[in-house]
C-alpha cells in the first residue's frame, strides 16, 4: 500500500513541475479536448493536489502511526478530499472569477452614466466616454429629448438605436428651469 501512496505522491509532484514548465504548451496541444466532458470542481490542479495529499497523507500515517491499511486509506482520501475542497474554493473558482474583459455589447449601455465628449446637438451626433470596467470606451450618441449636451456634463444612457446611443442629461445643471 505505501507503493501506491509514495506513486500517487510522485506522481502529483512531476504534474505540477511539469505544469508549471510546460503547462502553456500543452494547453494550447490540448486546446478545447476535454471541454465536454468539463466539471469546473474537477480541475487538473485541484484533482492533482488530491492525488498528491493522499499520496503523502498515506506515507505520513503508515509511518508514523499504528493505524491499520483500511484507517490510513480513508484518513488519506479524507485528508484529499478537504485539501481539494479547499483548493478549489479558495483558489481555482476565486480565480475563474478574475479574469476581465474589455469586451461588452451595446445591450449593456442603457442605465450606464457617461461624459459628453465631444457636444450633442439638439439634431446630431456627438460623442460619449462610458466606463466599463477598468476601460472607457467612447460611442456616437444623439439628444433624447433633442437638447443641447455640452462637453463635459453627465449624461445617462436611455435605449440604443441603430447603434448610437440616445442619452439625456444626468443631472440638470444649476440655473435651469424644471
Amino acid at each position: 500500500m505505501e507503493t501506491l501512496y509514495l506513486g500517487c505522491l510522485v506522481l502529483g509532484v512531476i504534474f505540477a513541475v511539469v505544469s508549471v514548465v510546460v503547462g502553456d504548451l500543452i494547453g494550447n496541444a490540448l486546446d478545447g479536448m476535454f471541454d465536454a466532458v468539463s466539471f469546473h470542481f474537477l480541475n487538473p490542479t485541484v484533482l492533482a493536489g488530491a492525488v498528491t495529499v493522499f499520496g503523502g497523507a498515506g506515507i505520513l500515517l503508515t509511518r508514523y502511526s499504528a493505524l491499520e491499511a483500511g484507517p490510513v486509506a480513508a484518513l488519506s482520501l479524507l485528508a484529499a478530499g478537504f485539501l481539494g475542497v479547499l483548493m478549489y474554493l479558495g483558489f481555482v473558482r476565486p480565480m475563474d472569477k478574475s479574469e476581465m474583459s474589455s469586451g461588452f455589447s451595446m445591450s449593456e449601455l442603457p442605465g450606464r452614466i457617461g461624459e459628453v465628449m465631444v457636444p450633442v446637438p439638439a439634431q446630431g451626433y456627438g460623442e460619449i466616454m462610458v466606463r466599463f470596467g477598468a476601460s472607457n470606451s467612447l460611442h456616437t450618441a444623439a439628444s433624447f429629448d433633442q437638447e443641447l449636451l455640452p462637453a463635459g456634463i453627465k449624461v445617462v444612457v436611455v435605449e440604443v438605436k441603430e447603434g448610437v446611443a440616445m442619452v439625456s442629461e444626468f443631472e440638470k445643471r444649476k440655473g435651469e428651469d424644471m
